[in-house]
């Protein structure tokens, strides 16, 4: 019994193993807008903070890139990787790209003095998908 559960075991090891390197390598960028870092790739969707974009662009470009991956080399910026950018594009306008986080409470409270406030708080972020890296 007891052999049966460890060949079990290095099975699930042996196909966890195959397909870690399975993988396929996707070019990767860190890069740096509204006071935040975000690791990117080609094609990932995510919510960055709001900008000054016309509201009927389709595009924007980021160029605070601090580094880039690909396959062979790794390029780290001081502070910034020259030349270097990230076009990003909404799914429609910028306009209509603007979400809204999740609801926040946050509570101010005075010990002993009978007095407490509760506000709400909503964090507006526009939703892009990442196009292409340009190093």
């Amino acid at each position: 019994m007891l052999y049966k559960k460890h060949s079990a075991r290095r099975i699930s090891h042996l196909f966890a193993f195959l397909s870690i390197k399975a993988k396929v390598f996707r070019m990767y960028a860190v890069i740096e807008q509204g006071g935040k870092q975000y690791k990117i790739a080609e094609g990932d969707c995510l919510n960055i903070e709001l900008a000054d974009v016309s509201p009927d662009a389709r595009t924007m470009e980021l160029e605070k890139v601090l580094l880039i991956n690909d396959d062979k080399k790794v390029k780290i910026g001081t502070p910034y990787v020259k030349d270097a950018k990230v076009i990003v594009s909404f799914k429609t306008t910028a306009e209509e790209a603007v979400v809204k986080g999740k609801k926040l409470y946050p509570m101010h409270h005075r010990r002993r003095k009978h007095s407490r406030k509760r506000i709400g708080h909503r964090q507006k972020y526009l939703q892009v998908v990442v196009d292409k890296i340009q190093a």
